[in-house]
């Protein structure tokens, strides 16, 4: 095939599903300089995609909410229109990056030859007879290296032995947002009662951070989200709650971050991406396939932890991994980068 210019990537959710998609354009772009993408995603998550520089047009779908009553969407035209957004153009490829039957469907509404995994590769097999040419993609190994096989696969190239570049451009985002530094943020919030890490917890660790001379700063995405923030900060002598702010907001605030300490959730992914230090806990699931990916990157699990009798926590698969154990994790990397930062400052 010619090399392609134009191409269309259909990649809806999670929020580190699409996080992980990233890197294989940053390979893409490296081989083929002229390639330019449109993107298909959830409008939740329709901030990301435009943060790479690579991406032209974000095309926002709401499938999550449109299933919720398809009677309304029909009716208030949003499929009709999304339909005529996504037709509009002609792709020297579609490729779809996620695998499933929904994501299959929406490919085949654009024009242009349709890649994506084939059916011994995809999460849901079916999703591959979408497909004008499904790709063999092996199943052990993290879901950025199956991407950027997906597309190197697609659009015929050599896919790069180096670990893979995420290249968001930093100046997306706003500045200076928490004026109290050096800080630390944690990422407390989840989906899965099972993948939080115990208040209790939080509040013991931060005030490990706060007597290393850091503030903590905790954002928050609902009412829930909020007042367990209040609750951890309340237990902290230097905390801050932040307000209500957007995706590209709190990206900011975790661009300036000393380090952060995060739960199994999207925000830990986008935390990976900009390249900041961040210690990732696993309770019952596991970082081999779908960890926080990067440099800096620390991923505790409960193997790793030490054995012994322990606090009642809630959820109580996370007991064994105390504040001190995270505390031991989350030092060498935040005292590392001060040091390098006074170091710089004397100079």
């Amino acid at each position: 095939m010619t090399q392609p210019k134009h191409v269309l990537v259909v990649k809806t959710s999670s929020m580190g599903d699409v996080i992980h998609t990233l890197p294989a354009l940053t390979d893409a772009t490296a081989t083929i300089p002229s390639i330019r993408f449109d993107w298909v995603v959830e409008e939740s998550f329709s901030e990301i995609p435009g943060w790479h520089p690579a991406v032209d047009q974000v095309i926002p779908v709401a499938v999550r909410r449109w299933r919720k009553s398809l009677i309304q969407t029909w009716r208030s035209g949003e499929w009709q229109q999304f339909k005529k957004r996504i037709g509009a153009s002609n792709y020297d490829a579609v490729i779809d990056a996620q695998g499933l039957l929904k994501s299959a469907f929406l490919t085949g509404k654009a024009n242009g030859p349709r890649f994506g995994l084939d059916k011994h590769s995809a999460r849901e097999p079916i999703a591959s007879r979408f497909y004008q040419f499904p790709q063999p993609v092996a199943l052990e190994q993290h879901a950025v290296e199956r991407v950027r096989q997906l597309f190197a696969n697609s659009l015929a190239y050599v896919l790069p032995k180096t670990p893979g570049q995420f290249l968001l451009n930093k100046d997306k985002f706003p500045k200076n947002l928490v004026n109290k530094k050096p800080y630390v943020v944690f990422i407390h919030g989840t989906t899965w009662p099972t993948k939080h890490w115990p208040e209790n917890y939080w509040c013991e660790l931060a005030q490990h951070v706060n007597q290393a001379g850091f503030h903590v700063v905790l954002p928050w995405g609902n009412n829930n989200e909020k007042a367990r923030a209040e609750r951890i900060a309340s237990a902290s002598s230097q905390a801050i709650v932040l307000p209500k702010l957007s995706l590209a907001e709190v990206a900011g605030v975790i661009c300036e971050a000393q380090a952060a300490v995060a739960v199994d959730t999207g925000l830990g992914h986008l935390t990976a991406a900009l390249e900041i230090p961040a210690v990732s806990l696993y309770g019952p699931t596991s970082p081999v396939k779908v960890g926080a990916y990067g440099t800096g990157q620390k991923h505790l699990t409960l193997e790793q932890c030490p054995t012994g009798d322990f606090p009642v926590t809630d959820p109580e698969i996370f007991a064994p991994m105390t504040p001190t154990f995270v505390w031991q994790a989350l030092e060498p990397k935040i005292t590392q980068l001060q040091a390098v930062h006074n170091n710089e400052a004397v100079q």
